[in-house]
């Protein structure tokens, strides 16, 4: 998707004519910014959250409505068809369904759980509630599948798409949040850590803000229907290495990297298998493995299937706010990092 499109959509979204939008995974970061971004451009909104959520399950419902200001916040769970269509759709009619719920960490289990088939009850009963649209977020690493995650997320993308009704499938780059974690790490007078030569990947982070409002512009904004879209964040494709880098000038430090040979994970992975045909439990924790190396080793950008390499050129971005915006903000004290399972390091 070209990226005037991405932009002059994110723009325009006040034009939309007002709709009725259910939306699940609203109390992540991700998801309250979407629906903040819903309910400022006119749309009326009705999330179902569980009676614990957020990282850590600290936020009551009552916290969850003071966050969510303008959108009625119902109790129900997401995993259980059977509560979210009498607790969540409560038999009332909804234009369009909008998803930012993910599995916590990515665990086989957790995934086929939440990535697939809690989003295929939900589209079931969103059809019977008459939606015409469903917008959902998911992940541009779908791109090379390797883990089940990523597969679960593919299985319901085809289900989605051969449902009959409109769908925006939005493939995003990295979080924010994914890629803060070391923040305090440097500023313990911690070397950064990078896989290899810290430049093995790179990606083009996006924030919360810019990705919620992306996410709410695809739901009056027929031109993005039917269409799977990546998206990142504002600015140049940025690796480990130039993350650190910037790190430690903000902080007015000597660099100091510390390199991790990405097949260390890879070894853990194989290790954590072998022990998992006797101790089950051991195979999750592989999988976990397996997702670090992954991520050590892949690039968060579209993939040109006929070049056989990553594109930082065919990855669209939207937005305004860069990660580097982000670190000024975080060692200022101004924002505060709410990491939950999303993260690399």
């Amino acid at each position: 998707m070209p990226e005037n499109i991405a932009q002059k959509s994110a723009g325009s979204m006040h034009k939309d004519a007002p709709k009725r939008v259910m939306v699940l995974g609203a109390t992540g970061t991700i998801g309250q910014k979407t629906v903040q971004a819903l309910v400022q451009h006119g749309h009326k909104v009705v999330c179902c959250v569980r009676l614990r959520s957020g990282v850590g399950a600290a936020l009551s419902p009552s916290d969850v409505k003071a966050r969510l200001e303008g959108a009625v916040v119902r109790v129900g769970d997401v995993t259980d068809p059977r509560s979210l269509e009498k607790d969540g759709f409560c038999g009332e009619p909804f234009d369009a369904l909008v998803s930012c719920l993910a599995s916590r960490t990515g665990a086989p289990q957790d995934a086929w759980r939440i990535d697939y088939k809690a989003h295929a009850d939900a589209l079931d009963i969103a059809k019977r509630a008459g939606i015409s649209h469903m917008t959902l977020l998911s992940a541009i690493c779908v791109q090379k599948p390797k883990l089940e995650f990523q597969k679960a997320k593919l299985a319901f993308e085809k289900e989605l798409i051969d449902s009959g009704i409109a769908y925006t499938i939005v493939r995003a780059t990295a979080f924010f949040k994914s890629l803060s974690g070391q923040v305090e790490r440097v500023k313990q007078g911690k070397p950064y850590l990078v896989f290899g030569n810290g430049m093995l990947t790179a990606c083009k982070p996006i924030s919360d803000g810019d990705l919620g409002h992306f996410l709410a512009g695809c739901v009056g904004d027929e031109r993005l229907h039917n269409r799977i879209l990546p998206i990142g964040g504002p600015g140049e494709a940025i690796t480990p290495n130039e993350q650190g880098e910037f790190l430690f000038k903000l902080l007015g430090q000597k660099p100091r990297f510390k390199n991790v040979p990405p097949g260390f994970l890879k070894g853990i992975a194989s290790v954590l298998s072998v022990g998992g045909r006797i101790f089950p439990s051991l195979t999750t924790k592989a999988e976990l493995a397996r997702i670090g190396h992954y991520y050590a080793t892949e690039s968060m950008l579209v993939w040109d299937a006929n070049l056989k390499e990553y594109s930082a050129e065919q990855t669209p971005s939207t937005g305004s706010e860069t990660l580097f915006d982000y670190y000024e903000s975080l060692v200022r004290g101004e924002a505060k990092l709410e990491r939950g399972d999303h993260a690399v390091f």
